[in-house]
């Protein structure tokens, strides 16, 4: 089966280059891997992270990942919140940056639309939406005949990130409201797209 998708794709790759100015960052839902801790790192000295997830589990696991981390003994201003991605507790214009990480191959087509319209709905004017997830690779990749009945028993929702672009699941109203920019990595097998806010 394939690698967790936060240890296949480099963490840096869902990192934009830095703002002039303090930045408040929302990554939503937690991840694999050491992602978290390097984002929070790279946001200082001026920058704010929070990370929401729907299972206390899992924002405990990161709250003990995170105090173990070498990269946060410099500090990090780092909060942890448990609410539901399509339905964030958070004020409209919230944050200067969202993340999503390989998260929207997890969800039905209803949640992944609702957690999209989320992640723009608190982001400021100006500001960013990361999205990093699955992508259907090239004919010529040598995972692409072991990957699709993979994802097909293990993640039921994850081929629909190869069939659509992921504008597919914006509304009329949030796509004309964003610039889009797209990029591919590893012959395609993964994608990152960036929604800027007007």
């Amino acid at each position: 089966p394939p690698a967790p998708p936060a240890a296949a794709m480099p963490a840096d790759a869902a990192q934009e280059p830095p703002s002039s100015h303090p930045t408040r960052t929302l990554q939503i839902a937690c991840v694999y891997g050491d992602l978290t801790p390097r984002l929070a790192a790279a946001l200082q000295p001026r920058g704010a992270l929070a990370v929401v997830d729907v299972l206390a589990i899992q924002l405990n696991n990161l709250r003990s990942k995170l105090a173990q981390s070498d990269e946060m003994k410099a500090g990090g201003d780092v909060t942890l919140h448990m609410c539901d991605s399509a339905a964030l507790t958070f004020p409209n214009e919230s944050f200067d940056q969202t993340l999503l990480f390989f998260l929207l191959h997890e969800q039905p087509d209803h949640v992944r639309r609702a957690t999209l319209s989320e992640a723009l709905r608190v982001l400021r004017p100006g500001g960013r939406l990361v999205i990093v997830d699955y992508h259907r690779p090239a004919v010529t990749h040598p995972l692409l005949y072991l990957l699709q009945p993979v994802l097909y028993l293990l993640e039921p929702f994850a081929l629909a990130m190869w069939k659509h672009d992921v504008t597919t699941w914006l509304s009329s109203e949030d796509l004309a409201q964003v610039t889009v920019r797209k990029e591919l990595f590893f012959g395609g097998l993964y994608q990152k797209v960036v929604l800027t806010k007007h």
